[in-house]
């Protein structure tokens, strides 16, 4: 088991104090985007982290039958197991390095970003060990670099070195779709699992 470095209090009190200005309030544009083209709507698909889950409640109005959302909260996945717009998906209060299930497709949504850069090889390692063959990780990670505490960031030569071991990366680029806070500083990416 990975040690968490942000554990369920930490993550608690911050959910119960709406301090994350990384909360855009919607989902994410680039990623409403990539799943509108979608069309196995049987995918199973995992949103790690998943925080206020604007993204899962979208695939689910979008009809997809099978989104499991994790988090470490265990007031966040308390808020979101009341929130009826979830009642369709599976939302599970665990550490994510814990999980062991199988998906097609999982989605990154500022999960990485929250984890201490000296978890990052294991989130990889983790990430690729969920993912079914052919399996993809997609998602947005900052293109930017913060240090003092989540959001932590980084680059795409950062990033490119993590995941070229286990994933083949078919694309890692600037969003040209981000929110306007967030424009200029987001990268797009879709990983394969090796």
């Amino acid at each position: 088991m990975q040690p968490i470095l942000f554990d369920d209090e930490y993550w608690s009190q911050r959910y119960q104090a709406h301090t994350d200005a990384w909360d855009m309030g919607m989902p994410s544009p680039p990623l409403t985007q990539y799943i509108n083209q979608l069309t196995d709507k049987n995918l199973r698909m995992l949103i790690p982290g998943c925080g206020n889950a604007y993204e899962a409640i979208y695939l689910l109005q979008q009809g997809f039958a099978n989104v499991t959302l994790i988090d470490i909260s265990a007031y966040l996945v308390q808020q979101l197991q009341q929130n009826p717009l979830l009642q369709q998906a599976r939302i599970l209060h665990q550490n994510f390095f814990d999980h062991t299930e199988k998906y097609d497709l999982i989605l990154e949504q500022t999960f990485f970003c929250a984890l201490h850069p000296s978890q990052r090889k294991a989130y990889a390692q983790h990430m690729h060990q969920l993912l079914a063959p052919n399996g993809k990780l997609v998602g947005l990670l900052f293109n930017d670099h913060f240090e003092q505490s989540p959001p932590f960031g980084g680059s795409a030569n950062d990033y490119g070195e993590l995941f070229s071991t286990d994933f083949y990366i078919k694309q890692m680029a600037a969003c040209y779709n981000s929110v306007a806070a967030r424009k200029g500083r987001e990268l797009f990416f879709i990983l394969t699992r090796k």
